[in-house]
């Protein structure tokens, strides 16, 4: 567990970044600091491995004060992920996610056989691992960083506005990745944003921070959705609040199977005529081709059977043939959606919250 105990940060031009902020972080959840630039989000994260001191009050990491603890020390066993990754522009991929068990003492054969398989965890492909950080996309860069903190499997993880660089495409598959591993991994995890939407996806809890360093709200995120606690929260979350709300509904649906790939390429016959669904060598979404015309088109969100209504109705709405199609824990295509069945599936649970 992760304590604040009235905890302040001021400036000495007597800027105060965190205003007497008290909250407890929960072992194995995953929590979401949000709120505008300036609010003290990313301060009050700092504070917990000591790249911030605070001005007063108290932070404790599973009973200890970090006041006590050495930072090094204290920071050797959290991951930190940050913005546009911070990678070694000189190291390879597998030496940039050794780089902390290396620091921590493990002999280098063994440092570079978890850092594997922590590449792996992250779903990089294999062939990357002996580039250099110059030679990926930013969305590969922000796959090696995460590796890199969960290679010497910390306990903690904070993540600094991980995901902001990268276009949203990208962005949205990072973002299930993290719920996967969440799932898989159950770390503490404190995550930055400035994004809402980002907070509602991936947190169990939401802190709202507001100008000032002022904590408004600390709760479940479907209890910030559904009861802000104030007009500074509710400003928050107000626009597409009813879009937003579809995050907290299960789809519930049923995938109808699809047939074996021939040659990558399966087809989505009797589901939809027009278009055929790619496949990559592990049989994962690739992309939609048209028959016809032989456009490409990039797969963008995928679901899960126990996905949330506002993902499949993503899904469904970026899909050029109507169907949302349907993954399993190895992000195998195994199934699709029909567009008409999700949209019952809302038009459902609007009428549930009337």
């Amino acid at each position: 567990m992760i304590t604040f105990e009235s905890v302040t940060k001021t400036y000495p031009d007597g800027t105060t970044a965190v205003n007497d902020l008290s909250l407890d972080i929960e072992e194995g959840s995953f929590t979401a600091f949000v709120g505008p630039s300036g609010c003290g989000k990313t301060t009050s994260m700092r504070m917990i491995n000591k790249m911030i001191d605070a001005s007063s009050g108290r932070i404790t990491v599973a009973g200890k004060d970090v006041a006590d603890v050495p930072s090094t020390q204290l920071r050797l066993g959290i991951g930190y992920v940050i913005q546009n990754a911070g990678l070694f522009p000189h190291r390879t991929v597998l030496d940039n996610v050794a780089t902390v068990l290396r620091l921590k003492g493990v002999p280098a054969k063994e440092a570079r056989a978890k850092a594997m398989d922590a590449i792996e965890r992250v779903r990089l492909r294999p062939e990357l691992v002996h580039r250099y950080p110059a030679d990926l996309s930013g969305g590969q860069q922000q796959r090696v960083g995460v590796a890199r903190a969960l290679a010497a499997d910390p306990p903690i993880l904070l993540m600094d506005e991980p995901f902001s660089a990268v276009d949203p495409v990208v962005r949205d598959e990072l973002q299930q990745e993290m719920i996967r591993l969440q799932r898989e991994l159950k770390k503490t995890i404190v995550f930055v944003t400035h994004d809402i939407d980002e907070a509602l996806i991936l947190g169990d809890k939401i802190a709202v921070f507001g100008p000032g360093g002022v904590l408004h709200q600390y709760a479940a995120a479907e209890e910030v959705m559904t009861r802000p606690a104030n007009t500074f929260v509710s400003s928050m979350i107000s626009k597409d609040r009813g879009y937003r709300a579809l995050t907290f509904r299960d789809a519930a649906l049923a995938a109808e199977p699809l047939a074996e790939p021939v040659a990558g390429i399966i087809s989505l016959d009797p589901h939809n005529s027009e278009w055929s669904l790619a496949v990559d060598d592990n049989g994962r979404p690739d992309a939609w081709l048209h028959r016809a015309s032989s456009l490409r088109v990039p797969v963008g969100a995928v679901v899960t059977l126990d996905d949330n209504l506002r993902r499949s109705l993503d899904a469904v709405l970026a899909s050029p043939a109507g169907l949302a199609v349907v993954v399993d824990e190895a992000g195998v295509a195994a199934g699709v959606v029909r567009g008409e069945t999700v949209f019952a599936r809302v038009a459902d649970s609007s009428g549930d919250r009337s």
